[in-house]
């Protein structure tokens, strides 16, 4: 029995069954339904719901609250245990109580790692999906049918020629085995993740690792070997009792960075709402205490703004790599799992980019995300927002460039770290720079190099170097665009306005700036998105500074399409 592609003749829908009680042992995801996987059916794809298989993760990482907050009780259990009941019995009831408090953090990175699973599992499923649907575009064009198993072949009511119908049939096909194809490896990869969780439930979650840890100088290489030498009981053991150590580290896979710093998130937050709490007991307060308290007050609700972000089940999944909520805040938040896409942004802002204001610039990375998903449904990218600098508040700290160097080694090392940690074949990486930011990607691939295939500057104010061939590149890899109306064009060199100002008190102030109307040197060196400046330019639209991002700005095609390799 046939039918029109976009029509199956079967559906056989799986949604996840959460169970009401933790348990990871439970059936392993399949599109065809529970139990061992199977092969996956052309109907069972088609009516196949990622959002559902989303969903579920994210209904297993929120047990993770209630387990906590009952650890956090049997605390306090043992807190009031302590000065009321001494002896044998005593000490034998604390421990009873402190070993349950144990056995309950210890299922903690299992529940982030069951919706880690679920959302990755989600995000193939969805990339399948979309393969299966251009299949069927296809199929539609071409007037050809498929049969509920996925088998195509010329509609008998349209007559034409063997010879010239064949030939789009052998591609349908194809393009439907290799989304079948797709999604089976997805559900099978997917089950054995949750297999392994399974018999970790039952052997034990954790199991202290030996002593020896990476020192501060090692590379990224360095750790992801030392990682991979562990057991995963071992990791769970140091992602519980060392989060802040695993949660640093460049060369650690992404989801066990997510894990150690989704465990360190709740303390962030009530570290920066007791600084606010301290700050407004203050009485009375002056000019610089009420700036203090405002500057506290931005950087905890940019905080708890993430914190609503990470806890979202819509695609795509965000994982937490880095938080330090001191001075004005830093964050790297990923937007999809950099370590299984095949292309990679890594976007850093500029001037007065805080933990404040990093909502809104990963709202940027998710704006390029999204059109690398429409011009590229069937690959999977992921963006990151690397806040992990301080950047300069005001012009005159711009002006020098000293936290762009000071950034430099740990922009190299995080992109170093992405390579080193990533799965299957080599992603495309692409390191974008916006304003002072792009003086930060520019000085650190002078500087350092950056493990990237791509280099692009939007809106600034020169990289550090006069020509494209400093940055380290492969040629015709560097790529910029600035604004027609951006003012970042007006940044001159220090030396040049003020000479320009001397002259312009003169008689010859006319003829200097007719002289120097095509000069393209701004504050940090030659203006990348001039043609002498060696690298590739793409358009942007009277957007201002800060409008790259817009919907219909040009400049914001251009950089996903640069993301994608297009």
């Amino acid at each position: 029995m046939s039918h029109r592609p976009g029509r199956p003749a079967a559906r056989h829908a799986a949604s996840p069954a959460l169970p009401a009680a933790p348990s990871v042992g439970g059936p392993a995801p399949s599109v065809g339904g529970p139990g061992a996987p199977e092969p996956v059916g052309y109907a069972q794809l088609w009516s196949a719901d990622p959002a559902a298989w989303a969903g579920a993760g994210a209904a297993w990482r929120g047990l993770a609250g209630p387990v906590r907050r009952r650890a956090d009780a049997l605390d306090a259990r043992v807190a009031t245990l302590r000065p009321a009941w001494s002896g044998a019995a005593g000490d034998a009831a604390r421990a009873r109580v402190t070993a349950l408090r144990g056995e309950l953090t210890e299922v903690l990175p299992a529940l982030i790692e069951v919706d880690q699973v679920l959302a990755e599992f989600a995000a193939r499923l969805g990339a399948a999906k979309a393969r299966l649907a251009a299949a069927v575009a296809r199929a539609d064009q071409g007037r050809l049918l498929v049969d509920r198993s996925g088998r195509v072949r010329a509609d008998p009511a349209v007559p034409r020629p063997a010879d010239r119908v064949g030939p789009t049939v052998a591609q349908v096909a194809a393009a439907v085995r290799e989304a079948l194809a797709l999604a089976g490896a997805a559900d099978r990869e997917a089950a054995g993740r949750l297999a392994e969780l399974s018999a970790a439930a039952r052997a034990g979650w954790v199991r202290v690792p030996p002593a020896w840890r990476p020192s501060g100088g090692a590379g990224p290489a360095e750790v992801g070997r030392w990682w991979a030498g562990l057991t995963p009981a071992e990791r769970r053991w140091l992602v519980i009792h060392e989060p802040a150590l695993v949660g640093r580290l460049d060369g650690v896979p992404v989801s066990a960075r997510d894990q150690a710093n989704r465990l360190l998130l709740a303390g962030r937050q009530a570290a920066l709402l007791a600084r606010e709490r301290a700050l407004l007991a203050r009485v009375p307060r002056g000019p610089l205490e009420l700036a203090a308290l405002a500057r506290v007050a931005a950087a905890r609700r940019g905080l708890d703004g993430l914190a609503e972000r990470l806890a979202r089940s819509a695609p795509p999944r965000a994982y937490l790599l880095g938080l330090d909520p001191a001075g004005d805040g830093r964050a790297i938040v990923a937007l999809g799992n950099p370590d299984r896409a095949g292309a990679v942004l890594t976007y850093v802002p500029g001037m007065t980019a805080d933990l404040a204001d990093a909502p809104g610039e990963l709202g940027r990375a998710a704006r390029v995300l999204d059109r690398c998903a429409a011009l590229a449904p069937t690959e999977q990218t992921a963006a990151v927002l690397w806040l992990d600098y301080d950047a300069p508040d005001f012009l005159p700290e711009a002006a020098r460039g000293g936290q762009a160097r000071d950034a430099g080694p740990a922009l190299h090392r995080f992109s170093e770290g992405l390579r080193a940690s990533h799965e299957g074949p080599p992603a495309r990486h692409t390191v974008l720079g916006h304003s002072y930011g792009s003086v930060v990607v520019g000085t650190a691939a002078r500087d350092h190099g950056l493990a990237a295939d791509a280099l692009v500057f939007v809106g600034s104010p020169g990289v550090g170097v006069a020509h494209a061939a400093e940055l380290r590149m492969p040629a015709g890899q560097v790529w910029a665009s600035t604004a027609p109306d951006d003012v970042i064009r007006l940044a001159r060199p220090p030396d040049e306005l003020a000479r320009r100002a001397v002259l312009g008190a003169t008689p010859l102030g006319a003829a200097a700036a007719l002289l120097h109307s095509g000069d393209h040197e701004l504050w940090f060196g030659h203006d990348p998105s001039d043609p002498g400046f060696g690298g590739r330019r793409f358009p942007s639209g009277r957007y201002g500074h800060t409008g790259y991002w817009e919907p219909g700005n040009p400049a914001l095609d251009g950089m996903a399409r640069i993301v994608l390799g297009r």
